[in-house]
């Protein structure tokens, strides 16, 4: 009988997807040209990706020209350390990449964040092992309000599929609204996102002693996931290592 009832919800399951194929067909998210599958996108677009790949700053992930041999840091992160542990990102944030970006975000497609997870856990190089739990940046309540998701927990939800870790996205909150940071200056950044963070009590004996691998969606000047950093190693965390699947990205280093 169980047998018989996993057939024919597998199915159901089956029917139901060809419908949705039928009414939605799977089509690249860069140019719309329509694919064998969901999830994917055109070999035009493929090659347009900048992929962030060694050699690469250990600690801020800055790609370099050319190798300068391994545990090289850039200025940036020799000048003014982070205060988390490392930073990974899948892709220099233009293009297609921005697309992506702007249709998760903006335009409901959740169904992309599998896609871009695997690209960002790609990206760790195996970092994401090293971590106990991971956690999404999160939004204020009135902008998750208006845009009934966060875009950066999707994320976090896929990685944490794709790798068993524990997701904990109620840990970390942003108890006043801010500022979109688009069109700000590193300065005017920090102080948008200074003391916008905390942590809430349950959160508070999840991270304690806890690596945490920080999830968000794009990384520019660094200010929200530092900010969120110095929070979570104020409440208990061990180690912040910070993931994000795209980053403003003129030129290497």
């Amino acid at each position: 009988m169980a047998r018989f009832g996993a057939i024919v919800g597998g199915r159901c399951k089956n029917a139901a997807a060809t419908v949705i194929d039928f009414i939605y067909p799977p089509a690249c998210p860069g140019c719309q040209v329509l694919l064998g599958r969901h999830a994917g996108v055109c070999a035009a677009c493929w090659s347009s990706l900048r992929f962030i790949e060694r050699p690469y700053c250990e600690v801020l992930g800055a790609p370099f020209s050319h190798d300068l041999g391994p545990g090289i840091l850039c200025a940036d992160a020799i000048a003014d350390p982070p205060p988390f542990s490392w930073l990974r990102t899948a892709v220099a944030h233009d293009g297609l990449a921005r697309t992506l970006v702007h249709s998760l975000k903006y335009r409901d497609r959740t169904d992309l964040a599998p896609m871009m997870a695997g690209w960002m856990v790609r990206a760790a190089d195996g970092l994401v092992g090293t971590c106990d739990v991971i956690v999404p940046v999160p939004l204020h309540r009135y902008r998750l309000l208006a845009r009934k998701f966060n875009q950066a927990a999707e994320l976090a939800r896929a990685i944490a599929r794709l790798t068993g870790k524990p997701l904990l996205v109620g840990a970390l909150r942003r108890t006043r609204p801010t500022k979109r940071q688009v069109g700000l200056g590193i300065r005017a950044r920090q102080e948008n996102v200074q003391g916008a963070f905390s942590v809430t009590e349950a959160g508070k004996a999840a991270l304690l002693g806890k690596r945490v691998l920080l999830i968000d969606d794009v990384y520019t000047t660094g200010a929200t996931v530092a900010a969120a950093t110095r929070t979570l190693r104020r409440n208990g965390a061990a180690e912040v290592g910070v993931l994000t699947f795209a980053r403003a990205l003129a030129d290497h280093i």
